[in-house]
């Protein structure tokens, strides 16, 4: 299968390219680089003046979209967020311009999403069906950014937003920031510990995505979660006892906001999220609970 993917050298993005190289199919990536082929992949340059990427592409059978700002940089200063914002817009524009040049389109695009669509709660459960969408930075950034894709089913594309929860993984991802201090000597609570935390491990957000791709039942929101959520206070707890580390200073929310923000949102409140679609499409997930999935991301083998 012809693949194209953005985003490629991203967090979930690398290890997405060796699950499709390792089965076969043909990748290219659209890179801000120099067009190259590289360990079977071939690079395509996009997002330069004079690039013209639809001059050197073969129309793929499948596309994946995860091409954006991480939202675990940066302060999520106003500025941030609109770097956030825009490169996913801008992205995706160029992109579907790209698309519409060629002769013939994808059978399927897979664009990422995340779970900062659905508004916070402590009691609320959220499902792939669920139609609530929140109202602040990420609820907007996310709602419009799978709007601007759900323009491929225009060209008879089927199209599945992979709505990530916090991506858990060795050297990236959401985990370093939760785990420093615990590393200091100095984790514990953060805010009122009762908010929920719907994580999945990179590896299963990488496998999530190729599983889109060829079930073709799957279509529209598609959570990309564990299917055991845990509130703040397990998480820490776990960390704290995998680093062994005590689990005793608390955190309080203001402190966190001062330090972080608009950012501390992403620990400070969340969302009860299942992934209704992958569980009874058949996906199977290698990291189910959180304290395998945190030993393997913090490079913990004697657990």
């Amino acid at each position: 299968m012809e693949i194209l993917v953005t985003g490629g050298t991203g967090f979930v993005g690398t290890r997405l390219l060796g699950l499709l190289t390792n089965e076969g199919h043909s990748v290219t990536v659209l890179t801000r680089g120099q067009s190259k082929t590289e360990d079977g992949v071939r690079y395509v340059q996009w997002l330069q003046p004079h690039a013209h990427p639809e001059r050197e592409l073969v129309p793929p059978d499948a596309v994946v979209n995860l091409a954006g700002v991480s939202i675990n940089d940066g302060n999520w200063s106003e500025a941030h967020q609109q770097k956030i914002y825009s490169s996913r817009m801008e992205a995706t524009d160029e992109l579907l311009r790209i698309l519409k040049k060629l002769p013939e389109k994808p059978d399927v695009f897979v664009n990422a999403s995340a779970v900062g669509i659905y508004p916070t709660s402590e009691f609320h459960v959220y499902t792939d069906e669920s139609p609530e969408i929140a109202h602040d930075f990420l609820g907007k950034t996310v709602h419009d950014w799978e709007q601007k894709a759900s323009e491929m089913k225009d060209f008879g594309s089927r199209v599945v937003f992979t709505r990530f929860g916090t991506v858990f993984g060795n050297g990236g991802g959401a985990l370093p920031l939760i785990a420093l201090p615990y590393k200091l000597f100095a984790g514990g609570p953060i805010g009122s510990g009762r908010q929920w935390i719907s994580w999945v491990h990179a590896e299963d957000a990488a496998r999530a995505i190729l599983f889109a791709i060829s079930s073709s039942s799957l279509e529209g929101p598609v959570n990309v979660t564990a299917p055991a959520p845990v509130r703040m206070s397990e998480l820490g707890r776990t960390i704290a006892s995998l680093l062994h580390r005590p689990h005793w200073l608390p955190v309080p929310g203001f402190a966190m906001k001062a330090l972080l923000g608009q950012k501390s949102k992403l620990v400070l409140e969340g969302q009860h999220v299942l992934p209704e679609k992958l569980m009874g499409s058949g996906f199977t997930f290698r990291y189910p609970a959180i304290r395998p999935a945190l030993a393997d991301a913090l490079d913990i083998r004697d657990v």
